[in-house]
C-alpha cells in the first residue's frame, strides 16, 4: 500500500472493528458505494483486505485502492449476514460485487391475501410476504392469461388503486369485471368469497373450484343470466383443462436445481435448469464481466442472492461447492424450513445433467459476449418472451409527452415494425385539454385521440404500445384505452432512471440484463419518441416566439407575421434574410424596421449566452 493508506479516519476504524458476524459496506472518497460483504469475524475478514503482506487479485486491488470509508452492520449468526448481505446487494448493485442479474424471469401470480381487499398481480419474484404465490408461468403468456381469467370471471381487482371505497369505478366495473373496492360497491364479505373461488384456482383445488362454477352456472340459468352462465361455463372448460394438466405433472416428485457456468478470462455465464417432477421447469441464464473468478466465492454470491427471494428446493446441484459450504446448507434449509444438500455430481445421470447446463451455459456465453447482432425477429420474440406477450410484437407504438415549464405540452407518438422505426406513421399531439405540467393527463389525451381515431376508421391497432414513464403514465395510458373500447390491447412503459419495464397489473417492474436485446430495442423506440417530441415541440415553440418577436415590431400585425413565417421557415430565416428579400414579402419600410429593431442571428425572446460564450 502507498504511505499514507489507508488514511488515519479508516485507520482509526479498521482498529475499533469487532469480532462479530456481520456486514461490511465500502465506500470511495465521495461516498458512493462500492462493495458489500460479509464476515464470520468483521475485525478479521476486513483488516486482512488492508494488510500490506497479502497479494490480492488485479480487482481486488483496484477495489482497495479506492476504499476511503467503512461502515458495518453486526448481525448475531454467520446465516443472518448471509441474508442481509445478499439483500442489500440486490438492491444497492455495488459496482465491485457479483450482482445476480436475471436475463430470463418468468411471472407469478400473486394474491395478497394480508390485504382486507386481496389483489392478483403479476410479479416477477415471489416473497415472504404471507400472500399466495402461482407460478412460475412458462410461457409467461400463460400468466396474464390467468390473470385476465381472474379478472373476467372472479371478479377480484387486479389493480393498483386504493380500496378505499371513495373512488370512481372504473371500465371493469361496467362491464362486471371487477367488484370495485374502491368505489365500495362490494363488501368484505362477498369480496372474500370472490378471493376464495381465486384462492382454490391458484392452489389447483379444481374439484371444489368446478363444484363452486357449477353452481354458479346453474343458479344463472335459472335466474336466465344466460351471458354469465356461458362465461361460467367456459372458465370451468378452462379449470378442468388446468386439472388434467395438473394430474399428469403430478405423477413426479423430484426438485431438484442445477447451476453450471461457462468462463473465458474476467467473463461469465452462468445457467439454471430448475427441475420439477422431473421435467426442466424453467431455465434461466445471468451474465458477468470483469470479474476476479473464484469458484467458492462466486457460489456463494450466487446461492445467497438468488435463494434470499425464491424458496430453495431440497437438493441443489453446482461444479464447485460455495466457501463455507457447512453454513451455507444451513441457511438455506432456514431459507427453506427442511433440509437442503448441495452436490457436485461425479458421475451417473445427475453429471450428465450437469454436462446439459454447462452446454447451455457455453451457449449463452456466446450469444451474450461474442455474438456480433441479433436478428429483428429473434429480438422481437426474446420481447415477447420477456413481457408474457401472446406473439411477438411485430407494430410498436409509443407515446412521449415534452413540456417546458409546463408551456406547450406536446405528445409525440413513434411506430416501430419489424423491429425498425416507420417515420411515415409518426405522429404528434398538441395537448388541448390539460392545463399545467400534468403528464399522467397529457398522455391519457394522447392515447384517447390517437385509438379512438383508429377505432372509428377501422385501422390496424398495434402489437404493443410502449409509454415513456413509470407506473403513473402506465395508468394514466391503461385507463384511456379501457375508456375507448381496447381493455385488452398490451401496454408497457419503460421508467428512465433504472430503465425498469412495468406492465398492466403487475406490482413490481420487469428488470431485463443491460445487455439484452429486447431492453435495447425498447430503449431505442422510447428514445426515437423523445427525440422526436423534443424535436416538434422546438418548432412549436420556435413559430410562437416568432410571432410574439415580429407582433411587437410597429406595422406587423398577425397576417404579415405569418406571411414572414411562411416564407423564410424560421426566427433565424428571417432575421438572417436581406432587407431586399423581406422587402419583396412585407415591404421596404417594415424591412428597414425589422433590420433595425431585431437582432440578427436570434429572436428578441432567446435567452442570452453566458459571458464569454461564443455563438453555438
Amino acid at each position: 500500500m502507498d504511505d499514507g493508506f489507508p488514511s488515519p479516519a479508516l485507520r482509526a476504524k479498521l482498529d475499533g472493528l469487532p469480532d462479530r458476524p456481520g456486514v461490511y459496506l465500502y465506500r470511495d472518497a465521495r461516498g458512493s458505494l462500492l462493495y458489500i460483504g460479509k464476515a464470520k469475524s468483521l475485525r478479521s475478514r476486513v483488516r486482512s483486505y488492508f494488510q500490506p503482506s497479502v497479494q490480492h487479485p488485479p480487482r481486488t486491488e483496484r477495489l482497495v485502492s479506492e476504499v476511503a470509508d467503512l461502515e458495518i452492520i453486526v448481525v448475531d449468526t454467520e446465516t443472518e449476514a448471509i441474508l442481509l448481505e445478499a439483500n442489500l446487494i440486490k438492491r444497492e448493485r455495488p459496482p465491485f460485487n457479483v450482482v445476480l442479474r436475471d436475463d430470463k424471469s418468468f411471472p407469478y401470480l400473486k394474491l395478497s391475501l394480508g390485504d382486507e381487499f386481496p389483489r392478483a398481480a403479476l410479479v416477477r419474484r415471489p416473497r415472504l410476504d404471507g400472500s399466495l404465490y402461482a407460478g412460475p408461468f412458462i410461457p409467461a403468456s400463460g400468466a396474464r392469461r390467468s390473470l385476465k381469467l381472474i379478472q373476467r370471471d372472479f371478479r377480484v381487482a387486479t389493480c393498483a388503486e386504493v380500496f378505499d371505497g371513495k373512488r370512481r369505478p372504473c371500465l371493469y366495473y361496467h362491464l362486471d369485471q371487477c367488484l370495485a373496492p374502491c368505489a365500495g360497491k362490494t363488501t368484505p364479505v362477498e369480496y372474500r368469497r370472490a378471493v376464495e373461488d381465486v384462492r382454490l384456482f391458484l392452489e389447483g383445488k379444481h374439484r371444489e373450484l368446478e363444484v363452486a362454477l357449477e353452481a354458479k352456472m346453474k343458479e344463472a340459468s335459472a335466474s336466465e343470466e344466460f351471458e354469465r352462465a356461458a362465461m361460467h361455463r367456459d372458465t370451468l372448460a378452462t379449470v378442468r383443462r388446468l386439472a388434467v394438466r395438473q394430474h399428469i405433472a403430478s405423477l413426479g416428485l423430484e426438485e431438484q436445481d442445477f447451476f453450471a457456468h461457462h468462463r473465458e478470462g474476467s467473463e461469465v455465464a452462468l445457467e439454471l435448469f430448475q427441475m420439477r417432477e422431473g421435467k426442466v421447469e424453467s431455465r434461466r441464464e445471468f451474465g458477468f464481466g470483469d470479474l476476479d473468478f473464484d469458484p467458492g466465492a462466486f457460489y456463494a454470491a450466487v446461492l445467497a442472492q438468488y435463494y434470499a427471494e425464491t424458496r430453495p428446493p431440497p437438493e441443489i446441484y453446482l461444479p464447485d461447492l460455495p466457501a463455507d459450504p457447512e453454513l451455507m446448507e444451513r441457511w438455506l434449509g432456514e431459507r427453506r424450513g427442511g433440509k437442503v444438500r448441495l452436490h457436485v455430481p461425479e458421475r451417473g445421470v445427475k453429471r450428465r445433467l450437469l454436462d446439459l447446463v454447462r452446454k447451455n451455459a457455453a451457449l449463452a456465453f456466446l450469444s451474450r459476449f461474442r455474438a456480433p447482432h441479433v436478428h429483428g425477429v429473434e429480438v422481437l420474440e426474446a420481447l415477447q418472451e420477456a413481457l408474457g406477450l401472446d406473439e411477438p410484437p411485430f407494430r410498436i407504438e409509443c407515446f412521449d409527452i415534452s413540456n417546458i415549464q409546463g408551456t406547450d405540452s406536446v405528445a409525440s407518438m413513434v411506430v416501430w415494425e419489424g423491429g425498425k422505426p416507420k417515420k411515415s406513421d409518426y405522429r404528434t399531439f398538441n395537448i388541448r385539454g390539460v392545463k399545467g405540467p400534468d403528464d399522467f393527463a397529457s398522455m391519457a389525451e394522447a392515447v384517447t385521440r390517437r385509438y379512438r381515431r383508429l377505432l372509428a376508421e377501422d385501422r390496424r391497432l398495434p402489437d404493443l404500445v410502449l409509454i415513456d414513464g413509470g407506473p403513473g403514465q402506465l395508468g394514466a395510458a391503461v385507463k384511456a384505452l379501457a375508456e375507448v373500447g381496447l381493455p385488452m390491447l398490451p401496454v408497457i412503459a419503460l421508467a428512465k432512471r433504472e430503465e425498469e419495464i412495468w406492465l398492466e397489473g403487475s406490482g413490481e417492474p420487469v428488470r431485463l440484463d443491460r445487455s439484452s436485446p429486447a431492453l435495447h430495442l425498447v430503449q431505442r423506440v422510447r428514445d426515437e419518441a423523445h427525440r422526436f417530441a423534443l424535436t416538434h415541440h422546438r418548432k412549436r415553440r420556435a413559430r410562437r416566439t416568432l410571432r410574439t418577436a415580429l407582433l411587437d415590431v410597429p406595422g406587423i400585425g398577425p397576417t404579415l407575421a405569418r406571411k414572414l413565417l411562411k416564407a423564410f421557415g424560421s426566427v433565424e430565416g428571417v432575421l438572417a434574410a436581406a432587407p431586399e428579400a423581406i422587402a419583396k414579402v412585407a415591404g421596404k419600410k417594415v424591412a428597414e424596421t425589422l433590420s433595425t429593431t431585431l437582432v440578427p442571428g436570434r429572436s428578441r425572446d432567446a435567452p442570452p449566452r453566458p459571458p464569454g460564450q461564443g455563438p453555438s
